[in-house]
């Protein structure tokens, strides 16, 4: 039910008329903010227990204020709790629930400390999980990627670079690739996460303030490696926000590459892989359709995401220092984010582990683009011939090869010999791809045996980050 009278502001005491009932609502933030409820309660409840302890609060008011906010949570998780425009934000809406409940005491919580600094705490303290989360998310999708890559070691197909065949490689060899951009995203994310965990309460609006509070207690108590150096600082600061957007937008665009790949793989043209029904959609008119619709998604909110970079950084360029109300555009930004890199991560979790290989496909590919003609130039390098002048041999060879509409394995001895009297019948060997890839037997090659020593030692990379089991 709707209050019958606004609640009173705390802040209206310098104030002769109400707020306009539409700046009110367009001022106010509750209707997002109010996600970090949770945090704004463990953040005051820190503060409240320094408070006492400095002798600032007394222990009867330290525990009315924790009980009185632990009811507060509780109404809010049991869905029970009214939040009010009028009161703008969640710390505003909490507070006010808090003095309802336990009178005076309520208004004491608000000592020594500003909204500026409240707010700037609480997000961090937000984001800070929600980075944990979505770390463990990503080693998820890398335990995926590793089952599969395991799986598929020996599976043959091209590898591209200009989207031309290059040479071959193995399926399991690709996923590894895959694997080594998200662990770049995950370390970035804990780097990320390194620089945010500082803590800007006791900052208070600006300039810090006159009561002998304990930072470092405070910070102890809320798990912050330390308290934030400067108070001006701490509470216009938001490089965390965007640090954190912009490590989501690299790995939005390691999501979107992935994307990119299945997409064509997955095409009557390629057809190198078959994803799960789960994970695909079908047409409104088109009865033959399966439609990648989950990656091609995913690569479009990579561009959101984008987006929400540019306008965090565009946000913030203009102010001067210290908090404005512009940084209340900070948060909407970032809980987007958030929300669609989980989306995205546990999207291609689940994905992942319906793809299956069409082999022969992918083998076929691979033995119909020259993929093979590395090999051939370094076998002539063996033969003692200079590497440029064996360049020049195979590429006439592979001259040949497209005139006869015929891959070089297909030539005979005779018409390679044409081309240089060092090529001999054992020239065959290293023109299967079985031994191209086989060939490439050193760290980090597509070698199938250098493929499963890859996937063991990545899993004892993600040993201790939980999840489900590598293995």
């Amino acid at each position: 039910m709707p209050q019958s009278t606004p609640p009173a502001k705390p802040w209206a005491g310098r104030f002769n008329a109400p707020t306009d009932a539409f700046v009110e609502a367009f001022t106010a933030s509750v209707d997002f903010d109010r996600r970090l409820y949770r945090y704004d309660i463990q953040g005051s409840i820190a503060h409240a227990t320094m408070l006492a302890r400095q002798g600032i609060l007394s222990s009867a008011e330290r525990d009315a204020i924790v009980s009185g906010l632990e009811a507060v949570r509780a109404r809010i998780e049991a869905g029970e709790f009214q939040w009010s425009i009028p009161l703008e934000d969640v710390h505003m809406n909490v507070e006010s629930a808090l003095t309802d409940s336990i009178g005076d005491a309520g208004k004491k919580l608000h000592t020594g400390r500003s909204r500026n600094d409240q707010v700037a705490t609480d997000v961090r303290l937000w984001l800070r999980e929600e980075i944990d989360l979505i770390g463990h998310a990503i080693a998820d999708l890398q335990r995926v990627l590793l089952r599969l890559a395991e799986r598929e070691a020996d599976a043959l197909m091209p590898g591209f670079t200009h989207l031309q065949v290059a040479q071959p490689v193995t399926f399991g060899h690709h996923m590894l690739a895959w694997f080594e951009m998200l662990d770049r995203d995950r370390d970035r994310l804990a780097d990320c996460r390194r620089r945010l965990n500082v803590m800007p309460l006791g900052a208070a609006a600006l300039a810090g303030t006159t009561y002998p509070i304990d930072r470092q207690y405070t910070a102890e108590l809320l798990g912050f490696d330390r308290p934030s150096e400067n108070s001006l600082d701490a509470v216009s600061d938001r490089d965390f926000a965007i640090e954190f957007t912009a490590d989501a937008a690299i790995l939005m665009m390691h999501l979107s590459r992935f994307s990119e790949e299945l997409i064509l793989w997955s095409s009557a043209q390629f057809a190198f892989v078959e994803m799960s029904d789960s994970f695909c959609t079908g047409s409104s008119i088109m009865p033959q359709k399966k439609n990648p619709d989950v990656p091609e998604l995913v690569r479009g909110k990579s561009g959101r995401i984008f987006g929400h970079l540019m306008g965090l950084l565009t946000l913030m360029k203009g102010q001067p220092l210290a908090y404005n109300k512009d940084n209340q555009e900070d948060k909407e930004p970032l809980f987007d984010t958030v929300d669609n890199l989980k989306g995205s991560l546990k999207a291609y979790t689940g994905m992942m582990q319906g793809i299956t290989c069409n082999h022969a496909r992918m083998r076929d590919a691979a033995a119909r683009g020259f993929s093979t003609a590395t090999d051939l130039a370094d076998y002539l390098v063996r033969k003692g011939i200079p590497f440029r002048d064996a360049h020049e041999i195979v590429g006439k060879a592979v001259a040949l090869g497209v005139g006869e509409g015929r891959d070089l394995g297909e030539l005979s001895l005779t018409e390679l010999r044409q081309f240089s009297d060092a090529i001999e019948a054992d020239v065959y060997s290293v023109l299967t791809l079985e031994g191209s890839v086989a060939a490439r037997d050193h760290l980090g090659g597509t070698a199938p045996a250098q493929v499963r020593a890859a996937v063991a030692r990545a899993r004892q990379r993600l040993t201790g980050l939980g999840g489900a089991d590598g293995g």
